[in-house]
């Protein structure tokens, strides 16, 4: 919500309100983010600039009539004098009125432009050093390391790049090679008819049995609102110790990342088209930790959307801070203060009308002889809760991004649910092809002759 703006005369142009807090609830973007407010000032700027041009030709007119009395003032010199004074007087004015206007149409803009600037500095990637990425090839596991200097990340990665760039020169180089996205097909494993209810909280609850299959398993839900077909894809997170053919294995962070996720989203295209989706029809996409990242990037994949209606993204403790979507596709993102995972891109989510972080800054612990994980803050029943909360908090950014959630996949009711599994092609059979040629005899094999 815009703060209102000063009174005339008041020497200050419109101030924006600072991010809300909702509790444990921190709040950024959205229709009360200070980004949108700056647009509606900016907005209001524009329209000043009108006023002003008009109040121009009113001193104009203003003094075409003084002019034009100036000739009848010896007819009657009391009154003519009292007339041109007045004329004066009111020309006078309306001067100071847009001399006030122009003040303040200069002080929004200097607050947007001193808020942009900001924000440029605040989404400049400066957590991440070339020496700090560690690459595992006997486990298949594509880590990253963060130093959270903005000298270290200047020294390292060259203005313009981000954090897909390197993972993307990285897996391009020889060594690594094997990493890089390889093909992935589906499979129907599972056809339903559920009554169910597409919450925020109850979305990220059945992501979390997805993940427990640990076998690249994503849900397609389809939902009859309003006579109207819409969809629901849920892309669970990263699935440890699953097989080489699992494009959801940690090594699938490096394609989400580096890669845009150009083998997983022609797959959850082909997974909405067999579950009976068609051009057009409206999209929800859920995704947690890696998952998350998958279903940004749809929003920016243009091939996808060039045939679905993606509407709306939610993603809970996933790093997507590098991902703009395209115009007109609302997102919301849970993180939490005790999760690292939404910081390894090292960038702010954009602050915009149609987008929304929430930070949820309770406490959260690991459940006594439970395995912590990561840390308890990335679990998802942690942020399960937390879209309870949201759905339940009557800030203007919240209450618009849930409305727009709702809007699409409806209140709940009869559902058709499917099941894929994702499966990464295998590795290519390298015995045949590769061939080291003119190697030297060994001093020990040399010997022995």
């Amino acid at each position: 919500m815009m703060a209102d703006s000063a009174p005339v005369g008041a020497g200050a142009a419109p101030l924006p309100l600072p991010p809300a807090q909702d509790g444990s609830l921190s709040i950024r973007g959205g229709v009360g983010g200070i980004s949108f407010q700056l647009e509606e000032l900016l907005r209001g700027a524009g329209q000043l600039d009108d006023l002003v041009r008009q109040l121009l030709g009113i001193e104009e007119e203003t003094r075409r009539i003084q002019d034009a009395l100036e000739p009848f003032l010896y007819d009657s010199y009391d009154t003519g004098c009292s007339a041109l004074n007045a004329v004066a007087e009111g020309r006078k004015e309306v001067g100071r009125v847009r001399q006030e206007l122009v003040g303040v149409s200069s002080g929004v803009r200097a607050s947007h432009r001193d808020y942009v600037e900001a924000e440029a500095r605040n989404s400049r990637p400066h957590a991440l050093g070339l020496d700090q990425y560690v690459l595992s090839g006997a486990h298949g596991i594509f880590a990253l390391g963060r130093d959270l200097t903005e000298e270290n990340y200047n020294r390292s990665i060259p203005d313009g790049y981000g954090v897909g760039d390197v993972v993307h020169h990285l897996l391009d180089s020889p060594p690594v090679a094997v990493y890089q996205p390889r093909p992935v097909s589906i499979e129907k494993m599972d056809e339903s008819a559920e009554d169910l209810q597409p919450t925020m909280a109850e979305s990220l609850r059945r992501l979390e049995k997805l993940h427990s299959l640990n076998d690249g398993e994503i849900e397609v839900i389809g939902f009859e609102t309003n006579g109207s077909a819409s969809w629901m894809v849920l892309i669970p997170g990263t699935q440890l110790d699953s097989p080489g053919t699992n494009p959801l294995d940690v090594q699938g962070i490096g394609e989400a990342v580096g890669y845009d996720s150009e083998e997983v989203v022609p797959a959850v295209g082909q997974a909405l088209r067999e579950a009976g989706a068609e051009a057009g029809d409206q999209v929800v996409a859920v995704g947690h930790s890696q998952g998350g990242i998958h279903a940004m990037n749809l929003s920016r994949n243009k091939a996808f959307l060039s045939e679905f209606d993606l509407k709306y993204v939610l993603t809970a403790g996933a790093p997507v801070g590098n991902i703009t979507p395209e115009p007109g596709i609302s997102s919301l993102h849970l993180e939490h203060v005790q999760d690292w995972v939404p910081g390894t891109d090292g960038r702010m989510n954009a602050d915009t009308k149609d987008r929304v972080t929430v930070t949820l800054t309770d406490e959260v612990k690991t459940p006594e002889g439970e395995d912590p994980g990561i840390g308890p803050g990335h679990g998802q029943e942690n942020y399960a809760r937390g879209a309870e909360l949201v759905v339940a908090s009557r800030d203007p950014s919240l209450a618009a991004s849930t409305m727009a959630f709702t809007g699409i996949v409806g209140a709940g009711g009869a559902a058709k649910v499917t099941r894929f599994k994702l499966k990464r092609d295998p590795l290519p059979d390298r015995r045949e092809t590769l061939r080291i040629p003119n190697l030297p005899e060994s001093r020990s094999s040399a010997g022995a002759r």
